[in-house]
């Protein structure tokens, strides 16, 4: 028998790609992006388009697995096959123990965007660790900073369409590598090119993106928020800006327009490293060429200042109004048009059902060293992972490895590999694929809605997040009927908020029709959706250029720059004169897909890429073994001299530590150091020193 099963792609990714799976006698035998999907278009990224190798990947965790070797080791002997009875036994028992002896919140539950649809992503787990009094995880560590930002100024976290891109005059791709990690928007702006659009791109990398582009302007890492100011310094100075949709639709303008003249295109360069001259000229051209986007990317926010300088980005299609405009705006992410009924999925109710009776502490995530080596009153005695490789991941990783080693801190890990955290685990539990289990998946780079059907059993003895919790629950004693709600029950309630996007959409309808765009009108038009043609979602309708809520997080009600503690711009940094960017891979996603022999063949590794001028001052040719390293640890890489990066700033991908020779990886010279706004990481914010390593040295090569 063969058919075609429609899914969507959960992975941490705006396209939310629809896809089309082939199964041949219970086995699936091709993966494809659907052609009628309006953002997918018939075609899959390189790493989802081989997703039958991570799918049918001999290295797949498929039953449950306890360790019988030191924590911190892997490969043969590590680990010993269990059978899930076994497992839950031992779960139910130690959290029960910790839960008795130390208080719930004991317990750390951590998990991020290895999954991002709404049940597997976040659902019946939740309520299983609401019910049972454990720490609540802040989960910050990618979006919260741009996330907090564009809803202090906007009231609301959305954006200008995908399809309206092609509609555009001037695209400007700010910290966006579109080809790399959003392709599907790429042929959109493409179109518009075609119809004359300019595409340019602000990046201190020169991305894949970049090197297509019409103009890349390099830019040092966390001065966007300079540069951004002394863009509206330019354009305020020369009255570009629309006088009627400022006075209509924005609050503060005047304080926006005190603040400009500290950011001369003469200041701002200094900062920058953009001339005065390229200032001036982006700054004409954006407000002069209509309509004009900004595709604006998270990567921006990963610096000490990441909330002021989105708030910053995000003020330049107010005063321009380039909004009321198709084709025009900006677009972070679409995540809150959708609206679904997240109380119903995670019920944070039942925390006043648990032992403790009132909600939990909350932990930060990108502090997960701290937590797991200084936190007391409770101390974390038990972690439970899932969604997420922490042990690559994280900051400040020697920390957080010391913090894993801990023999008294109990760990499960719900996998699909063995990965760098699951080096430190007592306990390997196997998970399943997207293939493998039903779901509900919405965007945050486009605004359809779909429902992703299980193509495949379940390999081996692999359990979803939502079957894993349910069982736990169950097995705790928990009652509640919320831990019996089948998949179908959980989706129709998501879908029930009662807000007019949602009008009409239902389960019955996703499964007949498998993507259905939101009633963005209040009815089922496809006309493009001007978010902020007439005002924004705040209580005045207006956009807030002055925020006084943002005093009471030590920040600028308006915006300004302040140089990130480590950073060139900071006196006492000449220790540490380079400025770090710890890359996502452009072939990985994240963490994932790193180990699949298929990807690895497309994406250099173990290198550091330096300019000519800064290798030669440090004796450094091209293709030397090099130590980079500052106050917080040490990794030994290749030297990659080329033109990528400035002068000044040094660039490494992130990976797997455990197929490094040194068992580390980048992220043992990133802080975690949080962000100004909304707890996030600083992953941009690192100063290193670079040098050369002779061949001969006893040290290995990361």
């Amino acid at each position: 028998m063969k058919q075609v099963v429609h899914a969507a792609c959960p992975h941490d990714c705006p396209d939310a790609c629809a896809v089309l799976i082939t199964v041949e006698d219970g086995r699936a035998t091709k993966i494809q992006g659907d052609p009628e999907h309006p953002i997918t278009r018939g075609f899959l990224c390189a790493k989802v388009a081989k997703y039958l190798d991570r799918v049918y990947s001999p290295d797949r965790v498929l039953y449950p697995m306890r360790r019988t070797a030191p924590k911190g080791t892997h490969g043969d002997g590590a680990f010993r096959r269990v059978g899930w009875d076994e497992a839950f036994d031992q779960i139910v028992t130690r959290l029960g123990r910790i839960s008795a002896e130390f208080g719930p919140e004991a317990i750390l539950p951590y998990s991020y965007g290895g999954n991002i649809a709404v049940l597997n992503g976040a659902s019946m787990d939740m309520r299983f660790f609401h019910r049972l009094g454990a720490s609540q995880l802040h989960r910050s560590i990618c979006s919260q900073a741009g996330g907090d930002a564009i809803i202090s100024i906007y009231g609301r976290k959305i954006g200008t369409e995908p399809e309206q891109f092609r509609h555009s005059k001037y695209i400007v791709a700010w910290a966006a590598n579109i080809h790399g990690n959003n392709v599907h928007l790429w042929p959109f702006i493409e179109e518009a090119r075609r119809d004359g659009a300019k595409l340019v791109v602000i990046d201190p990398y020169r991305t894949r993106t970049a090197c297509l582009a019409d103009w890349h302007i390099p830019i040092n890492p966390g001065t966007d928020v300079a540069l951004a100011l002394g863009l509206m310094h330019v354009i305020v100075r020369d009255g570009l800006q629309d006088r009627d949709y400022v006075a209509r639709y924005a609050e503060g303008f005047d304080e926006l327009e005190k603040r400009l003249p500290e950011y001369t295109p003469e200041r701002v360069a200094q900062w920058t490293g953009v001339s005065r001259e390229d200032i001036e000229r982006l700054a004409r051209e954006y407000a002069t060429t209509r309509p004009a986007a900004i595709r604006l990317n998270y990567g921006i926010q990963r610096s000490q200042n990441g909330g002021a300088a989105v708030r910053a980005v995000c003020m330049l299609p107010v005063i321009t109004g380039s909004w009321k405009e198709v084709g025009g705006g900006l677009q972070l992410s679409t995540s809150g048009g959708f609206q679904l009924d997240r109380a119903a999925m995670e019920r944070h109710d039942l925390m006043l059902k648990s032992p403790l009776g009132r909600p939990a502490r909350t932990v930060n995530m990108v502090q997960l060293g701290k937590a797991l080596t200084e936190l007391d009153s409770p101390p974390i005695k038990a972690l439970v992972v899932y969604n997420s490789n922490p042990g690559a991941v994280c900051p400040d990783q020697n920390l957080v490895r010391r913090g894993l080693k801990r023999e008294d801190l109990f760990t499960v890990v719900h996998e699909q590999f063995l990965t760098d955290t699951t080096d430190f685990a007592d306990l390997v539990l196997p998970a399943t694929t997207f293939f493998e289990h039903k779901d509900l998946v919405q965007a945050y780079g486009h605004y359809y809605l779909q429902v992703s059907q299980p193509a495949i059993e379940p390999l081996g003895e692999c359990k979803s997040n939502v079957e894993l919790f349910r069982e736990l629950a169950l097995r705790m004693g928990f009652e509640d009927q919320c831990f019996r709600d089948p998949v179908d029950t959980m989706i129709d309630a998501a879908l029930q908020s009662g807000v007019p996007q949602l009008e009409g959409i239902t389960r019955q309808r996703l499964e007949s029709d498998p993507y259905v765009r939101l009633n963005l009108h209040g009815d089922e038009s496809d006309r493009p959706w001007l978010p902020f043609a007439n005002g924004f979602h705040t209580p005045n309708r207006k956009a807030r250029l002055f925020d006084p809520a943002l005093i009471a997080h030590g920040m600028d009600p308006v915006a300004s720059f302040v140089p990130p503690e480590e950073s060139r711009h900071r006196q006492g940094t000449e220790s540490f004169p380079l400025e770090l960017l710890a890359r996502k891979a452009d072939n990985f996603l994240n963490s994932t897909f790193v180990n699949l022999p298929s990807l690895q063949k497309m994406e250099r590794q173990h290198e550091l890429e330096i300019s000519r001028g800064d290798a030669e001052r440090r004796g450094i040719a091209d293709g030397d073994r090099v130590r980079v390293y500052n106050q917080r640890g040490e990794i030994f890489l290749r030297a990659r001299v080329d033109g990528a990066v400035a002068t000044g700033v040094v660039g490494a991908r992130l990976g797997w530590a455990k197929l490094s020779d040194s068992g580390l990886n980048i992220n043992v010279l990133t802080s975690d150091r949080l962000t100004d706004l909304g707890g996030g990481a600083t992953f941009y914010s690192t100063l290193v020193e670079v040098e050369r390593v002779r061949e001969t040295s006893c040290h290995s090569e990361g």
